[in-house]
């Protein structure tokens, strides 16, 4: 391969991330190659290391190099709480404001049947068995926090979820309106998604 191959196959990788299109890929290429190899080759390890460690939750589906995750085997955790979210980046974002302990499931996306994601794509019928497991293994869970984004497909995720939690008789709240309508809960800030859990209904 030559030089100009792999730095060309740098700048395609980088614009795998969410948000980087080809201006900003060629400058971080360039500036990794240019200004920080060391660094360069550290971010290489890391992830080829979180790519081959890194899997998901057998209960919650979080990101965790463990079969079960940290949260999910805390004993001290509320475990007649569940906080339903979109994306291992929405439970993380959730965790930061300390205003959450119970425990989580991750769903693995959004219903969007227009896109041909239905149920089954996104682990709908692991979430009703995990809280069925858990009222088995603690109690009756008393509360299922649904905290999907609010967006168009957010919002029927949600509502899907609640109709059949209520119909096995399962209290369902939602995070309240102080998320902006249209936000992703990883990019809003810490005080209004702990609000937003406090103000739930």
């Amino acid at each position: 391969m030559s030089d100009s191959n792999a730095l060309d196959t740098l700048i395609q990788a980088l614009r795998r991330l969410p948000g980087v299109g080809v201006k900003s890929a060629q400058r971080m290429a360039f500036h990794l190659l240019q200004h920080d190899r060391e660094g360069a080759l550290h971010m290489a390890q890391a992830l080829t290391q979180a790519a081959t460690q890194v899997n998901h939750c057998a209960l919650c589906n979080t990101l965790t190099q463990a079969h079960i995750c940290p949260t999910c085997s805390d004993e001290a955790r509320d475990h007649t709480r569940l906080c339903v979210v979109e994306t291992p980046a929405d439970q993380y974002a959730l965790e930061r404001t300390g205003a959450f302990k119970g425990l989580y499931f991750v769903l693995m996306g959004k219903l969007s049947p227009l896109d041909g994601i239905g149920p089954k794509d996104i682990g709908l019928q692991k979430l009703f068995d995990r809280v069925d497991d858990m009222g088995k293994r603690k109690g009756k869970v008393q509360e299922v926090i649904l905290a999907t984004n609010f967006t168009a497909e957010g919002e029927v995720t949600s509502h899907v979820i609640s109709e059949e939690l209520k119909a096995r008789n399962i209290h369902v709240t939602r995070l309240a309106r102080g998320v902006p309508i249209g936000s992703e809960l990883e990019y809003v800030d810490l005080g209004t998604i702990a609000h937003a859990l406090v103000d739930r209904r």
